[in-house]
Order: structure tokens, then C-alpha cells, then sequence
């Protein structure tokens, strides 16, 4: 079995392409795999690998001034969930794209898997799921809101339309891991609301520490690899990734018409042109030669 980790940190980095070389030299020397995102603001991502490779790697992230308190969510997986590493440097680790939102000064609350249930069903609470509609899809917390948005982006602008709706109510939040609901409710915080909450660990610590029976959770929780969806206990939630638009599948969306592995799927049958089309069928030609990985980007 492999080691997964699923990890972020808000702190200063002070020179985050000069951090990637030695990190990513450290990641391909003990077999660590996934996807790294480093900013100013801190890092982000998941890693897979042998357990001992995993800690070295944790252990040097941890040894960055700041970096010390470095949080991470494990699972495992019988097989590596990707293809190979990638550290990318970019302006944000997730990007919201709001200047001045700034988790380390002011976030919502806190709330442990073990309460989220009672606070969620407080009539005197809306729930707001804060990741991309793709996602929701699959799975989400029982009278959750989906805000519909297609990119974390999108968040602020649907806040300012829909704040009407919620005044006087206490706003809990949820996503994957806990990372957008830092910048989410650091957001909520600067726009005046009184009580906004967040569940810690997101909603894998959620899925690890609660009991199906006690669950409020219904569906599969999305996952960013090759395992794409999650269940109780972070098993296998059986979903598929068209790997045109990255999108979930179940397996009986495979069965439909629309459906061509690496290349369509009827969730964006009418997103790409013949051109796109044409360097979808290459690539996965390429990744059926063993040429590709196929967690590769398309394209």
C-alpha cells in the first residue's frame, strides 16, 4: 500500500521558485509522486509514495520558516494515484482571485467532524458547499447549497448576489480538504458576517472519522487523482475521469453514446472543437502505447 497525503499551509514563502527545485528533487528521489502548488501565501497539493519517502518529504516542507505546524490528511491506495510530480508556482494555492484575503489573520471557526453534524442541523444554520459544481454532483452534505459556481473564482461574485438570503444565519462551510474554506470564510469575515464556521479537515476527515450510520453525508466525495472519488472511510468511491474535460464519471455514464475514453464524455460533448477532439484521440493513443501518463494535462 501507498501513502497518501493531502496537505496546505498558509505562511509566507518568501521565494517559492527557488523552494520547487530542491523539493522536486527530493520528491523524484524517494519515489513521492502528485501535485505540488507554491505561492507566496504557502502550498498546496497532494503526494502518494512509500511511507518513508512521504515523511522525508513532509519533514523538509516542515523545516521552511513557518512551516513547522504543517497539517496533512492520509489515506492510502494500492496503487500509485499518479502518474508522476509536478510542483507548479503560481500566484495563489487556490485561487479566489481577492486581494487582501488573507487566512493566517482572520478565518471563520472551526468545527471537528465529531460536531459538524449537530451544527448543521441547527435550523438557525445555512449550509454552503463551496466547491465547483462537478464536483457537488457526486456527493454532498444533506440541504447543502450548491452555489453552482464552475471555478472557485466565481465564489465572490455569487456571495454578493445571494447575501440577502442568508442575513442573521449563522454560515457553515465545507470543501474537499479545508483549504478553500480558509480563504471562503476569511472572505465571509471580511464582508461583515457575523458567525461563519468551517469543518475541520474538510470533508475527507469527515468521511474518515464518522461512521456511515451517523453520516449527513450523502454520495462520493471528488478527489483530485487517479482514485477521483471517495467514500466512508476513504474507500473507493467507484467514479471514472473523463480525462477530456477531467470531469466524474459512474460507470454507467461509460455506456452512454457520448462516451470515448480520453477523448468526450456527455458532460462535454459540445465543450471542444474537431481540432481539440483530434489532440484528445493522440494523447490517449499516446497513453495506450504507455508513452503518457494519463493524469497527464490534455492537450
Amino acid at each position: 500500500m501507498f501513502t497518501v497525503a493531502a496537505l496546505y499551509h498558509f505562511a509566507p514563502l518568501a521565494d517559492p521558485a527557488s523552494a520547487r527545485p530542491p523539493l522536486l528533487a527530493l520528491c523524484r528521489a524517494e519515489g513521492v509522486r502528485g501535485t505540488l502548488i507554491l505561492a507566496h501565501e504557502g502550498i498546496n497539493g497532494t503526494i502518494a509514495g512509500p511511507r518513508e519517502g512521504i515523511e522525508a518529504v513532509l519533514a523538509h516542507i516542515r523545516s521552511w520558516p513557518g512551516f513547522a505546524a504543517l497539517e496533512w490528511k492520509e489515506s492510502a491506495a494500492a496503487a500509485l494515484p499518479f502518474g508522476r510530480m509536478k510542483i507548479r508556482v503560481k500566484p495563489e494555492i487556490v485561487t479566489m482571485g481577492q486581494p487582501g484575503i488573507d487566512p493566517t489573520a482572520r478565518v471563520g471557526r472551526h468545527v471537528a467532524p465529531e460536531n459538524w453534524n449537530a451544527v448543521i442541523r441547527d435550523p438557525g444554520t445555512v449550509l454552503i458547499d463551496t466547491r465547483n459544481a462537478y464536483e457537488i454532483a457526486i456527493g454532498s452534505f444533506r440541504g447543502a447549497i450548491d452555489p453552482g459556481t464552475a471555478s472557485f473564482r466565481e465564489f465572490p461574485g455569487w456571495w454578493a448576489e445571494n447575501a440577502h438570503r442568508f442575513a442573521g444565519k449563522r454560515v457553515a462551510m465545507f470543501c474537499t480538504g479545508g483549504i478553500r474554506c480558509e480563504k471562503s470564510t476569511s472572505f465571509l469575515v471580511s464582508q461583515g458576517v457575523a458567525e461563519v464556521v468551517h469543518l475541520q479537515g474538510g470533508i475527507l476527515k469527515y468521511l474518515e472519522n464518522i461512521p456511515a450510520q451517523d453520516s449527513l453525508w450523502d454520495g462520493a466525495c471528488f478527489v483530485f487523482d487517479r482514485r477521483v472519488s471517495l467514500t466512508h472511510g476513504l474507500e473507493p468511491g467507484g467514479h471514472l475521469l473523463c480525462h477530456a474535460c477531467r470531469r466524474p464519471l459512474s460507470p454507467a455514464d461509460t455506456s452512454r453514446p457520448e462516451y470515448e475514453p480520453g477523448v468526450c464524455c456527455h458532460l462535454c460533448a459540445d465543450e471542444y472543437s474537431d481540432a481539440d477532439r483530434a489532440r484528445f484521440r493522440e494523447r490517449q493513443r499516446q497513453v495506450e502505447r504507455g508513452e503518457l501518463f494519463a493524469d497527464s494535462d490534455p492537450g
